[in-house]
């Protein structure tokens, strides 16, 4: 039924914001004088120095009354019903991928392909990290939150896991709660906070403190839980409203294991992941997921992936962030690689459940079923997005499904309860003759029905480059000397070509799936790594050169290099689009569209904006107004038309936005929101901003200057234009001076 509902959504205009009579209020005013003594919440007052009213209902229904608008009217009734609007991702985004499933669609559709011009920026928050926090710091920070709109307020974490509530029409903060995470602990994978997750008791009275709560996962591995509506700890959770993650072994240094994705909550209960440095060492910490009450903190189960039946490895850990479905009491696990990445001598066999997508129960951590996405993984391949909780038509009828995209490009559908292929999954000979002592699966699973969404192999004579006989020739050289005899070639000592990289194909941002559709939107990045294995006795006072990876694989006969397959002008080797939006019809098993996004324009000389793409990393916002929106690696948010692909709006950022954005409606207007703070580990500008964008309003309308200037290639043009006004001043110049002496 809510399928079904769902569908109807987007054959209506709708413009929903609605009031829980239920919930506390947002102003700052009605805190008690103890919460505002505590020493690590700030605040600050909201806009215009008073709270802005709860938004009205409002309905606007461009098909004729019916049973259409029956149905639609009795979905709002629920939603919009004390306590339901946080349960619901149709109107709200309540969760890091919109809904527990983590589809990232929104049915809103107030903008649309033929409004979207009209995007104006709305606001412009700053987290004050850029200003206050050392530059060497910020550059090792990756700011990758998504907000949730919960409690009629954006609620997000910073890269250092301060927590800050936003309102939703001015960006002014409301609250702010900083764990004072340390900035001493060199974490593996960078500061980083890709978002939190909301909680509301059922149990606990309308009103109380804590009733409704935000919970994160740090980068010093605690647990932490706030009052949504305030941002003070809840104290009756562990220790003063935080819990200690026990690494179950002494890290090398505090920043080997963090937490950076956000956490679930299902039954009640918080179930957090972890992700460990990769390639330190073979007895890694091992990848326990762990889960605790949320209303107590109290532990309440572990379950560890690896099955350490005769292997010597650790890992396997959920890095990802992870889905849930709340009426099955499931939990989705997509987990990661063993230790150490590259070599598995010391793991002989498929290593279950390691690169698997799992289905626990929630309340237990009781297995229910695993599928293996990759046997004895030594490329790194480890599964990097949310499992995306979809339902599908298929022969047999309605399935409920989880989708699950890889590093590789591929694409498996398997049924939510049994975790059986929907369609045929061939396990197919793959290259073999790994390194010394290694123990490489002879075959590996491969989807029938969805094709691959990225080329699999990479050839000297594909190689790119500018200038043939400079850097296309260096590119040619560097695949024609390493290994290279496709998808899963196994590491060497000669060197080997991982094509896909093990950054993907697909990464953390993982898909979004239309539900009326039934078309998946993906991004894909498109690069290869050279990989090699260097003999543990040659490694000692190695020093790694600029741009290349060096994993030191204790315990291991063999360290590693990696290092991106480039050219001397730093792009890569792989011809491009080097970034892709791809849109996928999951019923017909074809791929429907694909669209190159990003420029070199931020890193071009004088800003040329070569359209081939840049790496995605993050994934994309795809709406029932017929878009889909994403950010890249320059600095611009972008909408494509969902049916066409075609490329219809940028809207300029201060810099790179390598985050997922969302959407949601506020006092009748639809906002898309996204992080901008760059990534340090791609090498773009660093900064800590989150952008508002809407519709112009009456009176409004986009200035000349961003339908100009702020446009892939503008301020190129500027710059021609500007050197041409110069050279004309000049020659004008030294006109009048030759006719002054004449």
């Amino acid at each position: 039924m809510a399928g079904v509902l769902m569908h109807k959504a987007r054959q209506l205009y709708i413009v929903v914001s609605c009031v829980s009579l239920k919930r506390r209020s947002p102003c700052i005013d009605g805190e008690s004088p103890a919460q505002a003594r505590r020493p690590t919440l700030q605040r600050t007052p909201m806009g215009h120095g008073r709270c802005a009213r709860p938004p009205l209902l409002r309905l606007a229904l461009t098909r004729s009354s019916g049973r259409y608008a029956a149905r639609m009217l009795m979905m709002l009734l629920l939603v919009c019903s004390p306590g339901h609007l946080s349960t619901n991702p149709a109107f709200a985004w309540d969760h890091w991928g919109g809904d527990r499933g983590g589809t990232r669609f929104s049915p809103l559709q107030q903008i649309t392909p033929a409004n979207v011009d009209r995007l104006v920026r709305s606001w412009e928050f700053h987290t004050g990290d850029l200003a206050r926090r050392d530059p060497r710091l910020m550059a090792r920070t990756k700011f990758e939150a998504t907000p949730l709109f919960v409690e009629n307020s954006l609620i997000l974490c910073t890269p250092f896991n301060e927590v800050i509530a936003l309102d939703p029409g001015s960006g002014m903060a409301k609250w702010r709660f900083d764990p004072k995470v340390s900035t001493t602990q060199r974490p593996a994978n960078r500061y980083n906070c890709r978002g939190v997750a909301y909680w509301v008791d059922e149990q606990s009275s309308a009103g109380a403190a804590c009733r409704s709560r935000i919970f994160m996962g740090t980068n010093d591995l605690r647990v932490i839980a706030l009052d949504a509506t305030s941002g003070v700890p809840c104290t009756d959770f562990g220790r003063s409203g935080e819990v200690k993650v026990d690494p179950g072994m002494p890290l090398e240094w505090p920043g080997e294991m963090q937490i950076t994705s956000p956490t679930v909550v299902a039954r009640d209960v918080v179930i957090v992941g972890s992700v460990i440095a990769d390639n330190v060492r073979v007895r890694a910490p091992r990848g326990s997921v762990r889960a605790f009450d949320a209303r107590t903190g109290r532990a309440r189960w572990t379950w560890d992936p690896l099955l350490l039946d005769g292997i010597e490895a650790g890992a396997a850990n959920v890095w990802a962030p992870m889905s849930v479905d709340q009426a099955r009491g499931l939990v989705f696990l997509p987990t990661s690689s063993p230790s150490p990445d590259f070599w598995g001598g010391k793991r002989p066999g498929n290593n279950q459940h390691a690169d698997s997508v799992v289905a626990l129960r929630a309340e237990t951590g009781d297995l229910v079923w695993a599928f293996q996405a990759v046997h004895h993984d030594v490329w790194d391949y480890d599964l990097p997005a949310q499992p995306t909780l979809a339902r599908i038509d298929t022969d047999s009828g309605a399935r409920d499904v989880v989708i699950q995209p890889t590093k590789q490009g591929l694409l498996f559908v398997l049924d939510r309860a049994t975790g059986q292929p929907i369609w045929p999954v061939e396990e197919r000979a793959v290259p073999q003759y790994g390194a010394e002592g290694e123990h490489l699966s002879p075959t590996q699973p491969f989807p029938t029905h969805v094709p691959t969404l990225l080329p699999q192999h990479l050839s000297a004579d594909d190689a790119f480059g500018l200038i043939s006989f400079w850097d296309r020739a260096h590119c040619r050289e560097q695949l024609a000397r390493v290994r290279n005899d496709g998808l899963y070639t196994p590491p060497s000592t000669q060197g080997t070509l991982i094509f896909p990289m093990t950054g993907g194909g697909v990464n953390w941002g993982g898909a979004a799936f239309d539900p009326g559709s039934q078309i998946v939107y993906v991004n894909t990045s498109r690069a290869a790594n050279i990989l090699t294995l260097v003999p543990a006795g040659e490694t000692r006072g190695y020093k790694p050169p600029t741009g290349v990876d060096f994993g030191p694989q204790r315990g291991a006969p063999f360290a590693v290099t990696r290092s991106l397959a480039a050219s001397q002008l730093g792009m890569p080797c792989n011809p491009p689009p080097w970034g892709v939006l791809t849109a996928v019809d999951l019923k017909a098993g074809r791929i429907l569209w694909e669209s190159t996004v990003g420029t070199l324009e931020d890193r071009a000389p004088l800003g040329m904006a070569f359209h081939w793409g840049t790496p995605l990393v993050n994934g994309v916002l795809v709406t029932g107004g017929g878009l889909v929106f994403t950010g890249a690696q320059d600095a611009y948010l972008r909408a494509f038309d969902a049916k066409t692909g075609t490329e219809l709006w940028q809207g300029r950022l201060p810099v790179p936005g390598v985050a997922n954005p969302m959407t949601y409606v506020w006092n009748g207007e639809q906002y898309v929101v996204i992080a901008a703070g760059g990534h340090s580990e791609a090498g773009t500008s660093i900064g800590d901003s989150v952008v508002a964008f809407r519709l112009a309003r009456s009176g409004e309308a986009p200035s000349l200057w961003s339908r100009i200037i702020d446009r892939p290639g503008g301020r190129f043009y500027l710059w021609i234009a500007s050197i041409a006004s110069s050279l004309s001043a000049l020659i004008f110049a030294a006109w009048v001076l030759l006719r002054r002496i004449r």
